[in-house]
């Protein structure tokens, strides 16, 4: 991802990479939402190792059009391998790794009371200390951390990371929560998502030219969050256990209306200000936040998640009573509902005790969900008024010195 980012910025005079990024950010967008679907149709007709197989004809194709179309910059041509920095490398491969597999099994391992994952988190630490050390020291660095001195690039950075988290943690949130509650196919759940992703991708090339005519990243990034906000809030409004799937749509057309405006002007902001061998380290940073703001996202969710359904189940069972007559008329309703069937009393009074554990499940999980909703909201909604002060208010013109540079 990164090596393509950078071929698009490279490629492209400074007037004209506006729309580039829009149609590269467009095929990051747009490939994550149909990857579902089709995994879901897989999974529900053939067998679930077989989406596996996807990568080969697309790794097939991807590595013809690179040998016959991709060609390195000159700047590239002075360097030798011996000059890889390949003890970075190396470094960062642990740092991350390392970060990866935290997130991934913290939940499962119940965090730091695990030994596995304690010392996944110190070798990550030093991992990143001593990569850190690496890149600022030596003459070749993989990651020149230098390059973050670019105001443009150090905002784009923090906000590629915010995007990660919303975008990733609400794509893994809403398909998960249509086949729990809703009781849909993977395939069902993956098709949810479609609609986002035409109104992204109908949103990105008008974004693409008003950026192109001036108007300034911190009016696109701004509306793209007050809108991220908006559908937050809409999906904390209408979650409810029978919650229809035509209630997603006008929801997720909001999304897509939002990571429009979110997305390209971010990823170009980031690179607007770099050149040469500067673009590739920034889009390095850039596209790595961006995917660990989309781990830290899924994993703080499914942490919160997990947590929260046993706090919310904890204050329902609270305030429900043996001696309550609605709760004694709700249970006599279910074991008649049962015994209508041929239970016997017994049987019947415990499937209803049962039944009604589970309602008080869904509706703890139902709480949970939309918790996870408002502060994703929340979080966008903070981040505004940094976005206000920190972004410059210039619009996005060509500088002289660009052209000259160019």
């Amino acid at each position: 991802m990164v090596t393509a980012q950078t071929i698009i910025t490279e490629s492209y005079p400074i007037k004209k990479r506006a729309m580039a990024q829009t149609i590269y950010v467009l095929g990051i967008i747009v490939g994550p939402t149909l990857g579902p679907p089709l995994g879901g149709y897989i999974i529900d007709n053939y067998s679930w190792p077989l989406i596996f197989y996807i990568n080969i004809p697309v790794g097939i194709v991807a590595a013809l059009l690179t040998f016959q179309f991709v060609r390195s910059p000159k700047y590239a041509e002075k360097l030798k391998t011996r000059n890889v920095d390949w003890i970075g490398i190396a470094l960062l491969i642990i740092a991350v790794g390392f970060l990866q597999f935290i997130l991934e099994k913290g939940q499962e391992e119940d965090w730091f009371s695990s030994s596995l994952i304690t010392t996944s988190a110190v070798l990550s630490f030093f991992g990143f200390f001593f990569f850190i050390w690496r890149e600022m020291v030596y003459k070749y660095p993989i990651v020149d951390l230098r390059v973050l001195r670019n105001r443009n690039l150090s905002i784009g950075s923090i906000l590629s990371f915010v995007l990660g988290f919303g975008l990733f943690g609400s794509t893994f949130i809403i398909p998960l929560y249509t086949q729990t509650i809703m009781g849909w196919t993977a395939f069902q759940s993956g098709m949810l998502m479609v609609p986002s992703t035409i109104f992204t991708a109908i949103m990105m090339p008008f974004v693409g030219k008003m950026m192109e005519k001036g108007v300034s990243f911190r009016l696109l990034i701004t509306s793209g969050m007050i809108i991220f906000f908006i559908y937050s809030m809409m999906a904390y409004k209408i979650l409810t256990p029978n919650t229809d799937g035509d209630a997603f749509f006008w929801i997720l057309v909001v999304r897509g209306v939002g990571l429009g405006l979110l997305s390209v002007p971010v990823t170009t902001m980031a690179l607007s200000t770099l050149h040469g061998s500067e673009i590739g380290q920034g889009a390095a940073l850039s596209g790595m936040l961006r995917q660990l703001g989309g781990s830290f996202g899924v994993a703080l969710i499914s942490t919160y998640l997990t947590r929260d359904i046993q706090f919310h189940r904890s204050n329902l069972v609270g305030t429900l009573s043996i001696d309550d007559p609605v709760v004694q008329q709700r249970i006599e309703l279910l074991k008649k509902g049962f015994e209508s069937k041929g239970m016997t009393w017994d049987n019947s009074q415990e499937a209803a005790l049962k039944l009604l554990d589970n309602i008080v499940n869904i509706q703890a999980t139902v709480l949970s969900y939309m918790d996870v909703f408002l502060w994703i909201g929340v979080m966008f909604l903070v981040c505004i008024p940094f976005v206000l002060i920190l972004v410059k208010k210039s619009k996005n013109k060509i500088k002289a010195s660009d052209m000259i540079h160019e």
